[in-house]
């Protein structure tokens, strides 16, 4: 009577607290997701959540069955992790690169878990800061990028993880920290903090100064997003980053945030990896898995948006 798919799907929405986006985190239409679940609550005779709510307020009965959604479905993967292996035998080498510091905020824990489940694939990992990594990855020196600024390349596919909204970070006594959204001029007299990579891989530049064709007043580089913050906070600089990685810092106070534009600036995170591997199990299981985790932890994600 209850089915894997419905247990995925409460999963989604207690994630998601939307049905729109909980549909495209299991790729359904929101007709079929709505479908779904009116199939299940008329099997089971008792509704699963409160309509109109926003985020979803689930029943008890609905509670029950996350309960044993959260028993049964890591039972079913690592039964499905199981029966990959003792069907192609499959070990590899998982070498890994980012592009910014702030991924580490749930790619390590990821990478413990994934540790865990195979220990027999030979893991590293290192930052994307002083080398180009898609090109390291085009060679065979890496096995997976994790990267927001996809370059089209024949050998290499690029699977979406999640989308989340670039925001500007501002000290709590700075006059932009009155203002309900950030345009492109009001960086002009501002000195900008970002990570020490190419400007052209910075979606602050890509997507929301450069196109306004506007210059901050100066650009200061620092490696770690806890300096980043401490420079914004003492009055030294602004500094964009994606929502989920100042969620803390705007829970401890230490700065403000505000939208790029009026519109926002969202961008999706996506993990390269070369065509021939995309398919491979230990490959797809670590994916899945960064999803997982990652729409458990963050703040302010959603579904990938694979229109990019």
């Amino acid at each position: 009577m209850i089915e894997l798919r419905h247990l995925r799907t409460l999963v989604a929405l207690r994630e998601t607290g939307s049905l729109v986006e909980a549909a495209e985190r299991v790729h359904l239409t929101q007709s079929a997701l709505s479908h779904q679940i009116k199939d299940l609550e008329d099997r089971l005779n008792c509704s699963l959540f409160i309509r109109k709510t926003k985020p979803l307020i689930f029943t008890s009965a609905g509670q029950r069955l996350l309960v044993l959604a959260d028993d049964i479905l890591p039972m079913a993967r690592n039964a499905e992790r199981d029966i990959a292996r003792l069907a192609g035998g499959e070990t590899g080498r998982l070498h890994i690169a980012i592009e910014c510091h702030s991924c580490f905020q749930w790619l390590m824990p990821t990478i413990d878990q994934y540790r865990d489940n195979w220990p027999e694939v030979e893991m590293d990992l290192m930052s994307g800061f002083s080398f180009t990594p898609l090109q390291a990855l085009v060679r065979g020196e890496l096995d997976m990028v994790i990267t927001s600024d996809p370059v089209v390349t024949p050998t290499l596919a690029y699977i979406p993880l999640f989308s989340y909204e670039m925001l500007l970070a501002i000290g709590k006594r700075h006059s932009l920290a009155r203002k309900s959204h950030i345009e492109p001029t009001d960086l002009e007299n501002e000195t900008l903090i970002c990570y020490p990579i190419e400007r052209d891989r910075l979606d602050v530049f890509t997507r929301f100064l450069d196109p306004a064709d506007v210059e901050p007043d100066a650009i200061r580089n620092a490696e770690l997003t806890l300096m980043m913050i401490q420079l914004v906070a003492s009055g030294r600089g602004v500094c964009a980053l994606p929502n989920w990685a100042l969620t803390e810092y705007l829970e401890r106070d230490y700065v403000v945030a505000r939208p790029l534009g009026n519109k926002g600036v969202w961008s999706t995170l996506y993990a390269a990896v070369r065509e021939e591997q995309k398919e491979a199990e230990y490959i797809q299981d670590f994916i899945r898995s960064a999803q997982d985790l990652s729409f458990k932890t963050l703040h302010g994600i959603r579904p990938p948006d694979s229109s990019k």
